[in-house]
């Protein structure tokens, strides 16, 4: 495990989408894993900025998201479809068509998530995987339980989660209870890992993460297990290490 420190918000930004911006030069028809939430915003900012300044070409490279909330439709301004079209998608030259997110509106569960599954391994899985850590050690919405989960599966969102997510909603009720979310397995299956860290609020969970056993109650500590994870953190995410 790599862990890479920042100085604020601002350079932990900058150094992963440098991470993003040389997976994509290196292997121009890479796939890559996305994710949404406030921690990634300004890492695809910072790619979009040298996307403007011709230094990156996105035309070959395919996404798969890892989750998307059960009953929203893509043109819902709070659905992780919005969020990749308005954050990233259309300011890059990425083909729409080769970016994909788990069918919110496929109100067949299982039908949904072995969908989603057979299009990460039609596109040939993962190049390099980016995450977020929630405050609970989950990543996608993988929440802490007694066993890992290995591909796609439709979650009921914790209380904590909930509470996590509110603030993107007019009231805590609109919040939508289930997502579909990729599953630890499938994360794993990546070959490169990068998950961006930023608070202080996340200090306590990132050194039970990156110090603490490796448990299904703190779904991200069995990135201890991968071979090729970063971790870029800020000074204050870092703080408990």
């Amino acid at each position: 495990m790599n862990i890479c420190k920042a100085k604020d918000y601002k350079e932990l930004s900058r150094k992963a989408a440098n991470i993003i911006s040389a997976q994509v030069t290196m292997k121009p028809d890479c796939v890559l894993g996305l994710a949404t939430g406030s921690s990634p915003v300004g890492t695809y900012e910072q790619l979009i900025e040298w996307y403007k300044m011709g230094d990156l070409d996105f035309s070959n490279v395919t996404s798969v998201n890892l989750d998307e909330y059960k009953g929203l439709a893509p043109d819902n301004d709070q659905s992780y479809r919005y969020f990749m079209n308005t954050n990233l998608f259309d300011h890059v030259n990425i083909e729409k068509m080769r970016t994909y997110v788990p069918n919110g509106l496929e109100p067949n569960s299982k039908k949904a998530c072995r969908e989603y599954d057979e299009i990460i391994e039609k596109v040939g899985g993962i190049d390099l995987q980016l995450l977020g850590l929630g405050h609970n050690g989950h990543i996608g919405f993988n929440e802490p339980s007694d066993s890992f989960t290995k591909g796609t599966n439709c979650v009921d969102l914790t209380e904590s989660t909930i509470e996590a997510n509110k603030r993107f909603f007019e009231s805590e009720a609109d919040v939508p209870r289930q997502a579909y979310t990729m599953g630890i397995g499938t994360i794993m299956k990546a070959k490169k890992i990068l998950v961006v860290v930023s608070g202080k609020d996340k200090a306590d969970i990132l050194k039970k993460v990156v110090c603490g056993p490796v448990t299904p109650e703190v779904p991200a500590s069995i990135l201890q297990l991968h071979p090729d994870v970063t971790i870029v953190a800020d000074e204050a995410a870092l703080s408990e290490m």
